[in-house]
């Protein structure tokens, strides 16, 4: 059964760092394309970033320069690492997996989900 879970959210001031975890199960995240979005109050999920399976990183221009993608194969976990968080970085994270898409930026190709980790930027 796949299966992904999410972690590391919280409360955070603006300028600080959150590292999230997605950890997978049910299949070998490696070999998969992994994609985090948001989705904040009101607003449609958004791609924030991607990682083929060949290794290359994709990221939306919000947060390219202060959000990284990055995996742990012998972990089977997909992380993101959120550096300078701004008040409008605020949202649900979500983890999504899908075998192969060339629109890595839609939502709607992902087959996989998590059940997402809430990630607050306020002072």
């Amino acid at each position: 059964q796949v299966q992904l879970v999410e972690s590391g959210g919280g409360l955070v001031q603006p300028g600080g760092s959150l590292r999230l975890s997605c950890a997978a199960s049910g299949f070998t995240s490696s070999s998969y394309t992994m994609g985090w979005f948001r989705q904040a109050p009101r607003k449609e999920r958004e791609f924030v970033a991607a990682m083929r399976k060949a290794g290359e990183l994709y990221y939306a221009d919000s947060v390219k320069g202060r959000f990284t993608i990055s995996r742990d194969n012998a972990k089977n976990t997909v992380f993101l690492q959120m550096n300078s968080l701004k008040p409008e970085d605020t949202a649900v994270y979500y983890c999504a997996a899908v075998y192969y898409t060339a629109f890595y930026r839609s939502a709607n190709n992902y087959a996989y989900w998590g059940q997402g980790t809430q990630v607050t930027v306020s002072s």
